[in-house]
């Protein structure tokens, strides 16, 4: 009788482990150069931490997107940001839109600058401030390397290059002597945070004041992240 109740218990086990498996949602995203996470974030226990300091001089996080996506469908980029280290400029920080060019057949880049327009300078140190829809009219866009303008209207760039397939968006630090924290990054209708479930740990679910929280305990946190953020 005990064989077969230690039988039984394995294969529910089993089982539950099948189930997760079958509904745990891949990550949303992945780091890449000296990019890490970083506490706190912005109403948040997590933020992505993009620095130039590190061995690789650059810092971004790569978005997982769904594919058949073309440029005319990215309707909305904006993320929540603060400059700890440095300044804004020289095109960092940035969206970077990878699009494939249907005259080579290479994968080029639509970038998407941060900071005060016109120039994207002079961005405000030590504070979170959030962009806004960085694709709205009055923010300019840089096309030039699939041959559109340096700076152009989303407008102008959706009319030229609307039908390009999009294969990736990035969030990319990359310019001298630059920090930048980023939370709560919105591409369309999809908000992009840096938490797991050991962010709820430790009293961490009482951070999450804003999307995706509130929760009501710990165990509604951990349970958010294990169904892969849902």
């Amino acid at each position: 009788m005990k064989k077969k109740i230690n039988r039984i218990f394995a294969i529910f086990a089993l089982i539950g482990a099948l189930v997760f498996t079958i509904f745990a949602a891949p990550a949303p995203y992945s780091l890449f150069g000296d990019a890490q996470l970083s506490s706190p974030g912005n109403n948040s226990p997590t933020a992505a931490s993009l620095t130039t300091a590190g061995t690789n001089s650059y810092s971004g996080v790569d978005f997982n997107i769904p594919s058949g996506l073309t440029f005319s469908n990215i309707e909305k980029l904006s993320t929540d940001y603060e400059i700890t280290t440095g300044d804004c400029g020289s095109g960092s920080p940035r969206f970077q839109v990878n699009v494939l060019d249907p005259n080579t057949g290479t994968q080029k880049n639509i970038f998407v600058y941060i900071g005060p327009a016109p120039n994207y300078s002079g961005c405000t140190p030590q504070a979170w401030v959030t962009t806004g829809d960085l694709l709205e009219s009055a923010n300019l866009i840089d096309t030039s390397q699939i041959g559109g303008g340096f700076y152009q209207s989303y407008a102008d760039a959706e009319a030229a290059f609307g039908s390009y397939e999009v294969t990736g968006i990035q969030l990319v630090v990359d310019g001298p002597t630059q920090t930048v924290l980023v939370d709560n990054v919105m591409i369309n209708g999809s908000t992009f945070t840096f938490e797991s479930a050991n962010s709820c740990k430790n009293g961490g679910w009482q951070s999450f004041s804003t999307a995706p929280g509130p929760f009501t305990n710990q165990g509604q946190c951990v349970s958010y992240f294990a169904r892969g953020g849902q």
